[in-house]
């Protein structure tokens, strides 16, 4: 009997073990079969979506005696060079021939895509800045000299045209459903490659980088000559538009931000309406709240939008708004931070009567304030003036910068009374968003009025430590922070 149950014994012990065993070596086969059915499959996506994408590359019209070609160009030939491939699509010169007093030379690639079946095509509007001839190259090769409908700076969106019928128009995707961490895809023409696709996920949404809208910001490869071109959700909608990436080498590092969709749509419908996109504003000057103010002065958490100035004779002046006054609600829409209200006032209809909700002093009121149209983008322009040659500094250098004094010209123009023109903005005050024709009014904590106080307030911040410019473009003034290189 003890023998038999010896033999069960060890009968059961052996069957146990091979079951364990075979558990052991089927399951993680069968959980690595069920992770590689769950990744994402694009190629279906490209199928659908990739005849829509589009190949823009711009030409300018240059003198015989100008320097040929720009920074970027000379940067993707050098990157075709060294990898002994040919630069795609772009016409060269030919140099048995003589100069011409007036040639096209290339000034840029990028990419887009089509909107309408009838020949709207979307891109970025930086994509076809100072362009002359923009050019649109289809899948299918066909190419289009395209007319520029309308390009709105503030959001980088631009719309053109082409003569042509029957093109497959890209499906809009809803925004709001997009959620961090869902996988996305984007088609474009980097460094000229047309129909390079990339994929990654969502990496944040509502974004603030500073400009006019927020971002979606994905890790999906982008680089030059991706921007203009779509970002698409696994239902093959486009949800952005690829616009900007954060990089100190000028290639992907991962983080690429996009233009909502949503956005991009109500601009590109006010440019094809009328070519130019209408904002409203209020006149005020704004900051952010931080959490030791907002417990200061009893606000409860950091929300809403600091008012510092306000615009004599503006909407807010007429409205009663004072400086010092914490804008938390737009007609009933939340303020959580100084960077929403600008997005939020300049999406109103002008004219429209809309209430502002402040705190100030301890309580909340309530003001009707009417709201005007925000003029078109004016930057410090270089002048042409001979008698006035404006001063420059060198040592803005230090973080990126090349500055020069305001002329009265420019000061009238823009109705300021001093500051620095950004003459050129490249490393970490490009990376910052710092461009050229932008004004510099404060340095850290320190008034900038001329070269001489840009330089004295340069000197006295510590440069190693991320610097807060106080900068204007246009009728808009934000703080901008250059951080420092590594």
């Amino acid at each position: 009997m003890l023998q038999l149950n010896w033999k069960k014994f060890r009968a059961m012990t052996l069957v146990g073990t091979l079951a364990s065993t075979l558990s052991v070596a089927v399951l993680p086969v069968g959980s690595a079969l069920a992770q590689v059915r769950g990744l994402p499959d694009f190629t279906d996506l490209v199928e659908q979506v990739g005849p829509s994408v589009v190949n823009i590359r711009t030409l300018e019209k240059v003198s015989a005696d100008s320097p040929h070609g720009n920074p970027g160009e000379q940067e993707m030939q050098e990157f075709f060079r060294r990898f002994g491939l040919p630069m795609p699509n772009i016409p060269r010169a030919n140099p048995r021939r003589g100069q011409p007093q007036d040639e096209e030379q290339p000034r840029g690639v990028g990419s887009g895509f089509v909107l309408t079946a009838d020949g709207m095509i979307m891109t970025n509007a930086h994509v076809v800045e100072g362009a002359d001839e923009v050019v649109v190259t289809l899948t299918d090769k066909r190419e289009f000299k395209a007319k520029i409908i309308g390009a709105d700076k503030r959001s980088d969106v631009a719309v053109v045209k082409i003569e042509a019928t029957g093109l497959p128009a890209v499906k809009v995707g809803d925004v709001s459903r997009l959620k961090v961490g869902e996988w996305v895809m984007a088609i474009g023409s980097p460094f000229g490659l047309e129909n390079t696709v990339t994929a990654g996920i969502v990496s944040a949404k509502q974004r603030d980088t500073g400009e006019y809208l927020p971002f979606i910001q994905t890790d999906v490869a982008i680089n030059p000559g991706n921007s203009g071109g779509p970002l698409i959700n696994m239902r093959g909608e486009v949800v952005g538009i690829n616009s900007q990436i954060y990089s100190r080498s000028g290639g992907s590092m991962g983080i690429s931000f996009s233009i909502p969709m949503d956005e991009a749509v109500r601009v590109s419908e006010q440019l094809r309406a009328s070519g130019r996109v209408t904002r409203g504003r209020i006149g005020v000057q704004i900051g952010q709240v931080s959490k030791d103010v907002a417990e200061s002065i009893g606000l409860g958490k950091p929300q809403g939008a600091l008012v510092s100035s306000v615009e004599p004779g503006a909407p807010a002046d007429k409205a009663g708004v004072e400086a010092g006054d914490i804008i938390i609600k737009f007609d009933g829409k939340p303020v959580e931070k100084s960077s929403d209200l600008p997005r939020i006032v300049g999406g109103t209809k002008p004219g429209t009567k809309s209430t502002l909700t402040v705190f100030r002093r301890g309580s909340t009121k309530e003001l009707t304030v009417t709201v005007a149209e925000i003029e078109a983008e004016k930057t410090a322009k270089k002048t042409g003036n001979k008698e006035e040659t404006p001063k420059t500094s060198k040592i803005g250098q230090a973080i990126g910068l090349a500055v020069s004094d305001l002329t009265k010209e420019q000061k009238t123009e823009l109705s300021i009374q001093g500051g620095v023109r950004v003459d050129s903005a490249v490393d970490n005050a490009a990376r910052a968003g710092i461009r050229e024709g932008d004004v510099v009014m404060q340095v850290g904590n320190f008034l900038v009025t001329d070269i001489k106080s840009f330089e004295t307030a340069l000197a006295k911040v510590d440069k190693s430590k991320p610097i807060g410019l106080l900068v204007r473009r246009g009728e808009l003034a934000q703080i901008v922070v250059i951080r420092p290189g590594k």
